[in-house]
């Protein structure tokens, strides 16, 4: 069971990038987890998990391209950075979790650090935009986006100071107590997702007639609360159920990938409107094309061109 400020439990069930750094000089080791492989002489390590990190990418990219092409759409600008900041933390993830940056590396600390600031910054990101749309500061404007950078640069400096000093127990922080990390990762981070679901919910029911979106959150939360269950709950369980080939970490990374793929289904639903000025484009194309084809038929009709009595393709009319 995992007490307040403890990472002992947590890191004996699930394998976490801060475990090998946190409660005694050697970390702490999780019971069980997922074995690894060997490649051109490296050992890659979660080589099922590493494989989601890949697909979170690419599936990330397309959520990207596709947020992007929305022009008119309300918080574009500011919900991509929440996308960017995840996807940088998912390859962050991919280098720390597959052993690419050995646990026994000098670096080590200083990358999970900046994994344990990009987490933080990734959920103050979508903290952030749940407050877009109630139109506090008009989105897309100086003010919104860097009030959002801005914001996210301090706390990622603060965050991987705390990080930092945790690990190598600097000051009034020391890595066999670290609460104050603790509190970051996991009251801090909670504290941000509750109130962004509660901001959508009560955005979703005074503003917009359709209750569908309320669907979306749902599944998304539902998404990362399973995740979330599988990792520090059920991980040890799995491993040895499937003879070490996965863990929880597995499904706790697709649960979180699917949960980033409904806030993305979110803030696609609640923003379609926006696109009538793009379709209202395409409509104005067609109506420019019958008023040619009209003109043309007319011309012809005339005996203009040395087309005589033919019409399109050569057939008698």
């Amino acid at each position: 069971m995992a007490h307040f400020g403890d990472f002992n439990s947590i890191c004996e069930t699930a394998a976490l990038t801060v475990c090998p750094l946190v409660g005694t000089s050697q970390g702490i080791q999780p019971t069980c987890y997922s074995r690894n492989v060997e490649i051109g002489g490296t050992l890659i390590f979660q080589p099922a998990t590493l494989i989601i990190h890949v697909i979170a990418l690419i599936m990330t990219t397309i959520m990207i391209i596709h947020i992007k092409s929305k022009y008119t759409a309300v918080g574009r600008k500011e919900i991509v950075m929440f996308f960017y900041s995840y996807m940088l933390l998912t390859f962050l993830e991919f280098l720390l979790v597959s052993g690419i940056i050995p646990t026994a590396s000098n670096a080590y600390s200083y990358f999970v650090a900046a994994h344990v600031g990009l987490t933080t910054v990734t959920f103050w990101i979508l903290l952030l935009n749940g407050f877009v749309g109630f139109q506090f500061a008009e989105d897309g404007t100086a003010l919104s986006l860097w009030s959002i950078r801005i914001s996210s640069i301090v706390l990622f400096s603060a965050v991987y100071f705390v990080a930092i000093a945790t690990f190598h127990s600097i000051g009034p922080f020391n890595n066999t107590s670290p609460t104050a990390l603790w509190i970051v990762m996991y009251v801090f981070n909670g504290a941000a997702l509750v109130i962004y679901v509660a901001l959508q919910i009560v955005l979703v029911i005074k503003t917009l007639d359709d209750r569908w979106p309320l669907g979306d959150i749902l599944f998304g939360i539902t998404f990362y609360i399973i995740g979330q269950v599988t990792i520090y709950i059920f991980s040890v369980r799995i491993c040895d159920t499937v003879k070490h080939y996965i863990d929880g970490l597995f499904f706790g990374t697709i649960c979180t990938l699917l949960a980033v793929m409904m806030v993305y289904k979110y803030w696609d639903s609640i923003t379609k409107e926006d696109l009538e000025f793009s379709v209202g484009s395409k409509q104005n194309v067609w109506e420019v094309k019958e008023l040619l084809v009209e003109d043309e038929l007319a011309y012809s009709q005339q005996g203009y061109g040395g087309y005589g009595q033919q019409s399109f393709g050569g057939y008698p009319r």
